[in-house]
């Protein structure tokens, strides 16, 4: 998927495997981009073209300090993922309670 289309929505900014990965480490805290490459050993431009999609779909914040630039987690954004996977933890929760009751007999 192209940078632009990704770049106003949620889903599709985390739909990318690597940019989830980008996310779960900055839950940790801020980080450079150097430290980003080293973490998930992804090249320097490649981590780059990921924090631009993240960027432009408002998940993480930059900020520089000195030469480099700060990467953090924005999660508010998210909260649109986590509403519509909220619905699909119900739905299993009841089959799982439906399952265990089931089973009691």
């Amino acid at each position: 998927m192209s940078r632009a289309a990704a770049s106003s929505d949620a889903f599709q900014a985390i739909a990318e495997g690597n940019r989830r990965e980008l996310l779960d480490i900055l839950r940790d805290g801020e980080q450079p981009v150097g430290d980003l490459v080293a973490a998930t050993g992804l090249s320097y431009s490649l981590v780059s073209q990921h924090l631009g999609v993240l960027l432009d779909a408002g998940v993480v914040a930059r900020r520089p300090e000195g030469r480099q630039r700060i990467y953090r987690l924005d999660a508010a954004p998210l909260r649109v993922v986590h509403d519509w996977t909220a619905e699909y933890e119900r739905f299993w929760e009841e089959r799982i309670a439906r399952l265990r009751r089931g089973l009691a007999r």
